[in-house]
């Protein structure tokens, strides 16, 4: 009903919700950003410590249990699924927006500002610049959001298939709160989840429309309205809603595995057919720069550059920390059988690496084009992918399967982000009616839609950030309690061995 009456209050009252939007952004990423990236770091630590302690040999299901999936059809789901529709939005954007404010300084973007006082120091330097810029990108990409993933995904799969609880946020906490889990604690931190997850969720499905309705415009010449933003909801909401019909082996494991391979495709066209060696050269060169900027990027507190600590680190965290119940259910659900080291290891460093790659070769690739065509940096942001594949061969069919991509990605982000809520509105139930699937997906629809109508971008950032920040506490303490459930899982283990 609460998501209902938002919805309805955002279209009946765009402008007033425009502007509460724009201010919630901003009061939130300037006075509670350091929280974020606290949290965050808490999370990574953890992670690391959790994989390479003797808490990694459990098993996720019991000692019996065997791997559902195999490792590519779990690489693609893993894929799809924590990052989807970003990828496509800000992989030519962020590398090329960094690039250019460490060379000037700071710049502005579709109302984002950035710079880097604290990373200092390209001043004019092409190849420090273009470090820099990909150091910066990859913390948004690599191993701070895929370890909030991680931890949360442990959190579910431990207490569902080795404690044998729902599979609900609630169920983490019954270290914490014992029996009154199943109480108003619970019920609030269940609902928190699914406000989370539906926001979260809604953001991602906004910057699908507009990347799709960009793309659209490029290749028809039809503009790019709010309008055509919203028949693509409602179209690809639909696509969404036969998915999740057809189940999760059925519908999101196939969609899925065509996304990786449609992704893969472009991916090496581009890195083939663009400066190949100066793209391999860059992704060595900033894979290291990421590792000796670390320290000064996950500082919380002192720093110079708050516009970009704000205005981007702030956005991504939250967005993936609103993300979090949603991926790590669908991961912990596509893991059983896994062991704990074997699970983080992975989560933590195949994706990682894959974001890595995918931003080195578009992001890279317009920085280099973007030398002799200007216009891929002038572009607006959901635009600036297919300026790029404009300066390479076969335009329009990179540009075509860069749209489908897109509606791929959309799609699977709404399938599985509505079976997830499903789930958790359903106490932990994983076979619901297919009637109340229908219901979720349709609802993630039209709050994506009540966005764009009620401030676009910046809407989608304020609700992403709001929820984001409010389940960074949840995510912490839910941390802790999968740690105590680690170790009396592996105390038990021990005693049974002995």
């Amino acid at each position: 009903m609460m998501i209902v009456t938002f919805v309805i209050f955002t279209i009946t009252f765009q402008d007033a919700a425009e502007l509460i939007f724009l201010s919630l952004r901003n009061i939130l990423t300037n006075q509670l950003g350091w929280l974020l990236i606290i949290v965050a770091n808490i999370i990574l630590v953890s992670s690391i410590i959790i994989a390479v302690s003797p808490l990694g040999k459990i098993r996720l299901g019991g000692d019996d249990r065997r791997p559902t999936y195999s490792y590519g059809a779990w690489f693609s789901m893993l894929f799809a699924a924590g990052m989807g529709i970003g990828l496509l939005f800000y992989g030519v954007a962020e590398p090329l927006a960094h690039f250019q404010s460490s060379i000037t300084g700071t710049i502005e973007i579709n109302g984002i500002r950035t710079d880097f006082a604290p990373l200092a120091g390209a001043g004019g330097n092409r190849a420090e610049a273009q470090n820099l810029a990909m150091a910066a990108t990859f913390f948004h990409w690599a191993l701070h959001p895929w370890s909030i993933y991680a931890m949360m995904a442990l959190s579910f799969a431990l207490t569902s298939f080795n404690l044998n609880l729902p599979l609900t946020v609630r169920s983490i906490f019954y270290p914490i709160f014992g029996e009154k889990i199943w109480g108003w604690p619970g019920d609030m931190l269940d609902v928190l989840a699914i406000f989370a997850t539906m926001f979260g969720l809604a953001t991602s499905l906004g910057l699908g429309a507009s990347q799709t309705a960009s793309g659209i415009e490029h290749l028809l010449g039809i503009p790019n309205t709010t309008g055509l933003q919203l028949i693509l909801i409602v179209f690809i909401t639909g696509l969404a809603t036969c998915s999740v019909v057809l189940g999760l082996d059925k519908g999101v494991k196939r969609l899925s595995e065509i996304n990786l391979g449609l992704a893969s495709l472009l991916l090496l066209f581009i890195l083939f057919l663009g400066p190949t060696y100066y793209l391999i050269t860059v992704l060595l060169e900033s894979i290291w720069a990421y590792v000796i900027h670390l320290p000064a990027l996950s500082t919380p507190l002192g720093r110079d550059d708050q516009l970009f600590s704000t205005n981007w680190t702030a956005f991504y965290l939250s967005w993936w920390i609103s993300w979090s119940p949603f991926v790590g259910i669908f991961i912990a659900r596509i893991s059983i059988g896994r062991t704990v080291r074997e699970f983080m290891t992975c989560v933590l460093l195949a994706p990682t690496l894959g974001c890595m790659v995918w931003m080195t070769v578009f992001g890279g690739s317009a920085i280099a084009l973007n030398a002799n065509y200007p216009q891929i940096g002038l572009a607006e942001v959901p635009l600036q992918l297919f300026v790029m594949l404009e300066q390479l061969p076969l335009t329009e069919l990179t540009t075509i399967v860069s749209i489908f991509l897109s509606i791929v990605f959309f799609v699977t982000s709404s399938d599985s982000g509505s079976m997830v809520i499903d789930s958790l509105a359903s106490n932990g139930n994983l076979k619901t009616p297919v009637p109340q699937r229908i219901f979720w997906c349709g609802l993630g629809g039209a709050v994506a839609a009540a966005l764009v109508l009620g401030g676009g971008l910046v809407a989608l950032q304020a609700m992403a950030i709001s929820t984001g920040l409010t389940f960074a506490v949840v995510l912490l303490l839910g941390g802790a309690a999968t740690i105590y459930n680690l170790i009396k899982i592996h105390s038990a283990n021990k005693q049974s061995t002995d």
